[in-house]
């Protein structure tokens, strides 16, 4: 059967993770490092979520995929108490370092003022922007 090629604008979970669990599984194999683990952090009030992070860790590297706090709940140190735990659960399983990417100014700043360095840039990402690459040594490297 030949395959049919469609489009979506709105994957569902599901198929998401399937995608994921497909290319973790891929890499896991090519490199030989098995040691891949997801993980998020979540901040509540009550009920409601304001913040969270989450990412992985694999290869001795934490990748922190997204960081937010709800509009509200920002300039409360919830952003450096959220990538501190992060942070701090990686280190405490051996992984040495950390990476991340932002084309936010403002998220830039923060992360450098919490030791992270740029290694790369993408240019013009978004137009008149750019695309940071940083890393971090963690405490137990």
């Amino acid at each position: 059967m030949q395959p049919r090629l469609s489009f979506t604008q709105t994957l569902d979970d599901a198929t998401r993770q399937l995608l994921e669990e497909g290319i973790d599984l891929h890499n896991v194999a090519a490199s030989g490092q098995a040691d891949f683990a997801p993980f998020a952090f979540l901040l509540h009030e009550g009920e409601e979520l304001i913040g969270g992070i989450a990412g992985f860790m694999w290869g001795g590297w934490l990748q922190v995929q997204v960081l937010w706090v709800a509009p509200h709940a920002r300039r409360g140190g919830h952003a450096s108490t959220l990538l501190a735990a992060a942070e701090d659960y990686a280190a405490a399983r051996g992984y040495g370092h950390a990476t991340l990417e932002t084309h936010n100014p403002t998220a830039l700043a923060f992360y450098q003022r919490r030791g992270y360095a740029v290694f790369g840039a993408l240019a013009d990402y978004p137009p008149g922007g750019a695309k940071s690459f940083l890393r971090k040594t963690l405490g137990s490297a």
